[in-house]
Protein backbone atom coordinates (compact mmCIF):
# COMPACT_ATOMS: atom_id res chain seq x y z
CA UNK A 1 0.00 0.00 0.00
CA UNK A 2 1.29 3.52 -0.89
CA UNK A 3 -0.43 5.38 0.97
CA UNK A 4 -0.63 6.28 4.79
CA UNK A 5 -1.87 3.53 6.63
CA UNK A 6 -1.32 4.71 10.28
CA UNK A 7 -3.85 7.20 11.51
CA UNK A 8 -5.61 7.83 8.49
CA UNK A 9 -3.58 11.21 7.66
CA UNK A 10 -5.62 14.09 6.15
CA UNK A 11 -7.97 13.51 4.03
CA UNK A 12 -7.30 16.66 1.99
CA UNK A 13 -3.75 15.26 1.65
CA UNK A 14 -4.61 11.86 0.88
CA UNK A 15 -6.89 12.69 -1.95
CA UNK A 16 -3.91 14.99 -3.44
CA UNK A 17 -1.71 11.97 -3.47
CA UNK A 18 -4.06 9.52 -4.65
CA UNK A 19 -5.38 11.76 -7.33
CA UNK A 20 -1.42 12.43 -8.51
CA UNK A 21 -0.75 8.90 -8.83
CA UNK A 22 -3.86 7.97 -10.20
CA UNK A 23 -2.95 10.92 -13.29
CA UNK A 24 0.27 9.17 -13.47
CA UNK A 25 -0.82 5.91 -13.79
CA UNK A 26 1.21 4.64 -11.01
CA UNK A 27 -0.42 2.07 -8.77
CA UNK A 28 -1.59 2.19 -5.38
CA UNK A 29 -0.63 -0.72 -4.12
CA UNK A 30 2.53 -3.17 -4.89
CA UNK A 31 2.54 -6.88 -4.93
CA UNK A 32 4.22 -8.85 -2.81
CA UNK A 33 5.63 -11.29 -5.56
CA UNK A 34 7.83 -13.60 -3.54
CA UNK A 35 5.54 -14.06 -0.32
CA UNK A 36 2.56 -14.86 -3.30
CA UNK A 37 4.82 -17.28 -5.08
CA UNK A 38 6.29 -18.63 -1.88
CA UNK A 39 2.22 -18.98 -0.69
CA UNK A 40 1.21 -20.89 -4.16
CA UNK A 41 -2.57 -19.79 -3.59
CA UNK A 42 -5.24 -21.70 -5.40
CA UNK A 43 -7.69 -18.89 -5.27
CA UNK A 44 -7.16 -14.86 -5.06
CA UNK A 45 -9.66 -12.48 -4.35
CA UNK A 46 -9.35 -9.46 -5.86
CA UNK A 47 -11.52 -6.31 -7.17
CA UNK A 48 -12.26 -3.83 -9.82
CA UNK A 49 -14.52 -1.94 -8.37
CA UNK A 50 -11.85 1.11 -6.48
CA UNK A 51 -8.40 1.24 -7.19
CA UNK A 52 -8.08 3.07 -3.76
CA UNK A 53 -9.23 -0.24 -2.09
CA UNK A 54 -7.09 -3.17 -2.95
CA UNK A 55 -5.21 -4.58 -6.28
CA UNK A 56 -7.16 -4.53 -9.32
CA UNK A 57 -7.82 -7.72 -10.46
CA UNK A 58 -6.10 -7.06 -13.94
CA UNK A 59 -2.78 -6.06 -11.62
CA UNK A 60 -2.86 -9.62 -9.60
CA UNK A 61 -3.57 -11.78 -13.31
CA UNK A 62 -0.50 -9.54 -14.81
CA UNK A 63 1.75 -10.73 -11.56
CA UNK A 64 0.52 -14.08 -11.95
CA UNK A 65 2.01 -14.40 -15.25
CA UNK A 66 5.13 -13.31 -14.29
CA UNK A 67 5.27 -15.52 -11.58
CA UNK A 68 3.84 -18.39 -13.35
CA UNK A 69 1.66 -18.82 -10.42
CA UNK A 70 -2.03 -20.69 -11.86
CA UNK A 71 -4.28 -19.40 -9.01
CA UNK A 72 -7.80 -18.88 -10.13
CA UNK A 73 -8.42 -14.97 -9.34
CA UNK A 74 -11.91 -14.35 -8.58
CA UNK A 75 -12.93 -10.40 -8.82
CA UNK A 76 -15.53 -9.40 -6.61
CA UNK A 77 -17.37 -5.77 -7.50
CA UNK A 78 -20.17 -5.55 -6.14
CA UNK A 79 -22.44 -1.98 -6.50
CA UNK A 80 -25.60 -2.85 -4.57
CA UNK A 81 -26.28 -5.11 -1.66
CA UNK A 82 -27.55 -7.56 -3.84
CA UNK A 83 -24.42 -7.97 -5.25
CA UNK A 84 -22.47 -7.88 -1.85
CA UNK A 85 -24.65 -11.12 -0.85
CA UNK A 86 -24.02 -12.77 -4.45
CA UNK A 87 -20.56 -12.30 -3.85
CA UNK A 88 -20.42 -13.99 -0.65
CA UNK A 89 -21.89 -17.43 -1.92
CA UNK A 90 -19.22 -17.26 -4.88
CA UNK A 91 -17.02 -17.39 -2.68
CA UNK A 92 -18.67 -19.92 -0.92
CA UNK A 93 -18.79 -22.04 -3.64
CA UNK A 94 -15.51 -21.46 -5.02
CA UNK A 95 -13.98 -22.26 -1.14
CA UNK A 96 -16.16 -25.00 -1.00
CA UNK A 97 -18.41 -23.53 1.46
CA UNK A 98 -21.06 -23.23 -0.30
CA UNK A 99 -24.05 -24.64 1.96
CA UNK A 100 -22.75 -22.39 4.86
CA UNK A 101 -22.45 -19.68 2.80
CA UNK A 102 -25.81 -19.80 1.50
CA UNK A 103 -26.49 -20.00 4.77
CA UNK A 104 -25.32 -16.92 5.87
CA UNK A 105 -26.57 -15.38 2.94
CA UNK A 106 -29.96 -16.58 3.78
CA UNK A 107 -29.81 -14.68 7.31
CA UNK A 108 -28.61 -11.86 6.49
CA UNK A 109 -31.58 -10.87 3.81
CA UNK A 110 -34.16 -11.98 6.69
CA UNK A 111 -32.46 -9.15 8.06
CA UNK A 112 -32.09 -6.66 5.52
CA UNK A 113 -35.88 -7.49 5.25
CA UNK A 114 -36.30 -6.87 8.65
CA UNK A 115 -35.02 -3.59 8.94
CA UNK A 116 -37.14 -2.39 5.97
CA UNK A 117 -40.66 -3.72 7.53
CA UNK A 118 -39.65 -2.46 10.73
CA UNK A 119 -39.01 1.23 9.17
CA UNK A 120 -41.87 1.07 6.78
CA UNK A 121 -44.25 3.81 7.57
CA UNK A 122 -41.78 5.77 10.04
CA UNK A 123 -41.18 9.21 9.20
CA UNK A 124 -38.09 9.78 6.26
CA UNK A 125 -35.72 11.92 7.19
CA UNK A 126 -33.67 13.37 3.84
CA UNK A 127 -30.08 11.64 4.93
CA UNK A 128 -26.83 12.84 3.39
CA UNK A 129 -24.06 10.30 3.97
CA UNK A 130 -21.10 11.39 3.36
CA UNK A 131 -17.85 9.36 2.53
CA UNK A 132 -15.14 11.96 2.85
CA UNK A 133 -14.36 15.30 4.05
CA UNK A 134 -11.72 16.81 1.53
CA UNK A 135 -12.73 16.86 -0.81
CA UNK A 136 -16.69 16.30 0.25
CA UNK A 137 -18.00 12.54 -1.51
CA UNK A 138 -21.29 11.75 -1.07
CA UNK A 139 -21.61 7.79 -0.28
CA UNK A 140 -22.69 5.80 -3.60
CA UNK A 141 -23.05 1.82 -4.73
CA UNK A 142 -24.63 0.04 -2.27
CA UNK A 143 -24.61 3.43 0.37
CA UNK A 144 -27.84 4.55 -1.21
CA UNK A 145 -29.83 1.35 -0.91
CA UNK A 146 -28.58 1.15 2.89
CA UNK A 147 -30.65 4.67 3.58
CA UNK A 148 -33.10 3.78 1.57
CA UNK A 149 -33.54 0.23 3.42
CA UNK A 150 -32.99 2.11 6.69
CA UNK A 151 -36.26 4.50 6.09
CA UNK A 152 -34.12 7.06 4.64
CA UNK A 153 -34.23 9.63 2.10
CA UNK A 154 -31.71 9.11 -0.25
CA UNK A 155 -29.90 12.81 -1.04
CA UNK A 156 -26.73 13.85 -3.83
CA UNK A 157 -26.78 10.20 -4.96
CA UNK A 158 -28.48 6.68 -6.68
CA UNK A 159 -28.32 3.19 -5.90
CA UNK A 160 -25.68 1.42 -7.71
CA UNK A 161 -24.18 4.21 -9.21
CA UNK A 162 -20.01 5.76 -7.90
CA UNK A 163 -19.93 7.73 -4.74
CA UNK A 164 -19.55 11.57 -6.28
CA UNK A 165 -17.92 14.59 -5.50
CA UNK A 166 -20.29 17.37 -4.15
CA UNK A 167 -18.98 21.16 -3.33
CA UNK A 168 -20.03 22.42 0.22
CA UNK A 169 -23.02 24.65 -1.57
CA UNK A 170 -24.66 21.26 -2.62
CA UNK A 171 -24.84 19.53 0.90
CA UNK A 172 -26.06 23.22 1.98
CA UNK A 173 -28.93 22.94 -0.63
CA UNK A 174 -30.15 19.64 -0.30
CA UNK A 175 -30.81 20.78 3.44
CA UNK A 176 -30.32 16.87 5.45
CA UNK A 177 -32.22 16.05 8.27
CA UNK A 178 -29.21 13.98 8.78
CA UNK A 179 -25.60 13.92 7.94
CA UNK A 180 -24.13 10.48 8.13
CA UNK A 181 -19.95 10.51 8.25
CA UNK A 182 -18.54 7.10 6.75
CA UNK A 183 -15.54 8.02 5.98
CA UNK A 184 -14.18 5.23 3.35
CA UNK A 185 -11.54 2.81 5.48
CA UNK A 186 -11.55 4.59 8.61
CA UNK A 187 -12.82 3.27 11.99
CA UNK A 188 -15.00 4.80 14.92
CA UNK A 189 -11.94 7.27 16.65
CA UNK A 190 -10.88 8.44 13.02
CA UNK A 191 -14.27 8.99 11.98
CA UNK A 192 -15.45 10.68 15.34
CA UNK A 193 -12.11 13.01 15.37
CA UNK A 194 -12.78 14.20 12.06
CA UNK A 195 -16.52 14.85 12.30
CA UNK A 196 -15.41 17.43 14.47
CA UNK A 197 -13.94 19.11 11.81
CA UNK A 198 -17.03 18.39 9.73
CA UNK A 199 -19.20 19.98 12.31
CA UNK A 200 -16.72 23.19 11.98
CA UNK A 201 -17.82 23.40 8.14
CA UNK A 202 -20.78 26.20 7.58
CA UNK A 203 -22.95 24.67 5.61
CA UNK A 204 -23.08 21.47 7.95
CA UNK A 205 -23.20 23.61 11.09
CA UNK A 206 -26.15 25.56 9.51
CA UNK A 207 -28.07 23.03 7.84
CA UNK A 208 -31.34 21.25 9.69
CA UNK A 209 -29.17 18.31 10.67
CA UNK A 210 -26.37 20.32 12.25
CA UNK A 211 -28.63 22.88 14.19
CA UNK A 212 -30.34 19.50 15.69
CA UNK A 213 -27.63 17.47 16.52
CA UNK A 214 -28.35 14.60 14.21
CA UNK A 215 -24.74 14.48 12.87
CA UNK A 216 -23.53 10.49 13.06
CA UNK A 217 -19.83 9.25 12.43
CA UNK A 218 -19.71 5.76 12.16
CA UNK A 219 -16.82 2.86 11.64
CA UNK A 220 -17.35 2.87 8.48
CA UNK A 221 -14.23 0.44 7.43
CA UNK A 222 -16.27 -2.48 9.52
CA UNK A 223 -20.10 -1.55 8.83
CA UNK A 224 -20.34 1.03 5.39
CA UNK A 225 -17.29 0.52 3.38
CA UNK A 226 -16.22 -3.09 2.88
CA UNK A 227 -18.79 -5.37 1.05
CA UNK A 228 -19.01 -8.35 3.38
CA UNK A 229 -21.41 -9.55 5.69
CA UNK A 230 -21.14 -6.46 8.18
CA UNK A 231 -23.14 -4.34 6.00
CA UNK A 232 -25.90 -5.78 7.49
CA UNK A 233 -25.17 -4.83 10.82
CA UNK A 234 -24.28 -1.43 9.50
CA UNK A 235 -27.70 -1.10 8.18
CA UNK A 236 -29.26 -2.38 11.22
CA UNK A 237 -27.14 1.04 13.59
CA UNK A 238 -28.12 3.36 10.12
CA UNK A 239 -32.13 2.45 11.01
CA UNK A 240 -31.50 3.37 15.09
CA UNK A 241 -29.74 6.65 14.12
CA UNK A 242 -32.19 7.49 11.52
CA UNK A 243 -35.25 6.79 13.68
CA UNK A 244 -34.47 7.77 17.37
CA UNK A 245 -38.13 7.55 18.78
CA UNK A 246 -38.81 3.91 17.04
CA UNK A 247 -35.33 2.33 18.22
CA UNK A 248 -33.09 2.07 20.88
CA UNK A 249 -29.30 3.97 19.60
CA UNK A 250 -27.21 2.19 17.47
CA UNK A 251 -24.53 -0.19 19.51
CA UNK A 252 -21.63 1.66 20.16
CA UNK A 253 -19.28 0.10 18.31
CA UNK A 254 -20.70 1.31 14.83
CA UNK A 255 -21.96 4.83 15.22
CA UNK A 256 -21.80 7.79 17.41
CA UNK A 257 -23.19 11.25 17.83
CA UNK A 258 -20.61 13.48 16.93
CA UNK A 259 -20.58 16.69 19.05
CA UNK A 260 -18.44 19.44 18.74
Amino acid sequence: MRLPTRGGGQTGAVDRLVTEQVAEGEPLYAIDTDAVANLQPDLILAQDLCRVCAVPSGQVEDALAVMGCRADVLSLDPSTLDDILDGITEVGARTDRGEEARALVAGLRERVAAVAAATLGLPAPRTLTLEWLDPPFVGGHWVPEMVERAGGVVLGAEAGEPSRRVGWDEVAAARPDVIVFIPCGYGLAQALEQGRELLAVPEVASSPAGRAGRVWAADASSYFSRPGPRIVSGLEALARALHPDAFPPPPPETMAAVEG
